[in-house]
């Protein structure tokens, strides 16, 4: 008789400030998962509100997480913060000792260089902050998944840890079809003045990431 597979344990980060969607597109692909327990990890057992005002409840802190299989780091304009925040880094640290995979979405990625577990490592993130990666040992990749990219990261890592077919059929269940009704998802297929208005719109917060970066890099020794 074969032994029932043992529980894979996913903890996603949840943190004020950050983005839903980074969140939640992932979110709904593993908690279709089976044999698969998702944990919602937070500094405290407080809800948390994301940057556009979505309140979500945490199910353990950093103390009480179990140890996890996956760790996965949303971004979001919350994430400047944690990236100098020693409660969650070390959280991080400790988790990714003995997880299988170390994973985050967006500037989520910025979070775990924080951390120092991308030095060395291929990565990507938001197209804005794609030059602080070296700044964290990383080698920036313009690729859609190699540590970043919701729902379509989601169903990736489904396949990884269940097989295609269970990862087809949680995208079928969603009904996930993405057809976007405008050619601009990235900087190189959108307009020239979207991109300038984009930019603009982020440079304030680029600036505080890039002095946190750069701060992070001497710590560490990087030029």
């Amino acid at each position: 008789m074969t032994a029932p597979r043992a529980s894979t344990h996913i903890g996603m980060l949840l943190f004020p400030n950050m983005t839903q969607l980074d969140f939640t597109g992932p979110y709904e692909v593993f908690s279709r998962l089976p044999e698969t327990t998702v944990h919602i990890v937070a500094a405290s057992l407080d809800p948390v509100r994301t940057d556009r005002g979505l309140v979500l409840a945490p199910s353990t802190t950093y103390t009480t997480c179990p140890q996890l299989d996956v760790v996965v780091v949303p971004g979001g304009p919350g994430q400047e913060a944690l990236m100098q925040d020693e409660g969650v880094l070390g959280f991080l640290r400790q988790q990714a000792a003995g997880a299988k995979y170390v994973t985050s979405v967006c500037t989520g990625a910025l979070v775990l260089g924080a951390a120092g577990l991308l030095t060395g490592y291929r990565a990507t993130t938001h197209w804005t902050a794609m030059p602080l990666l070296p700044l964290l040992g990383a080698t920036p990749v313009a690729a859609r998944i190699v540590v970043t990219a919701g729902i379509d990261f989601g169903l990736h890592l489904a396949a990884v840890l269940r097989g295609e077919d269970v990862a087809k059929q949680i995208q079928l269940e969603l009904e996930y079809d993405p057809q976007p009704p405008f050619h601009s998802g990235t900087p190189a297929t959108a307009p020239g003045d979207v991109v300038t208005a984009v930019r603009t719109r982020a440079e304030p917060l680029q600036a505080r990431r890039l002095a946190t970066c750069q701060a992070i890099a001497r710590r560490a020794g990087r030029p």
